[in-house]
């Protein structure tokens, strides 16, 4: 299972924090606005979510940044 971690403006900074995280052995899973699916654009909110067990992982990563 998955869990929402946080939402960024936009998929360009969604990648960068996936990239972040994942440098940290972390994966990540981003998607796109709900009934948007494929069509949504670059511009568009982003969800981040990580594995259910992992979110505090994730959130020790975020605080050493």
């Amino acid at each position: 299972m998955w869990v929402a971690f946080m939402t960024v403006p936009n998929a360009y900074v969604a990648e960068t924090w996936c990239e972040v995280f994942a440098a940290e052995g972390l994966s990540m899973r981003v998607i796109p606005p709900i009934g948007r699916g494929e069509k949504a654009s670059m511009r568009d909110p982003r969800t981040l979510y990580v594995p259910t067990g992992k979110a505090h992982v994730a959130r020790e990563i975020l605080r050493k940044i």
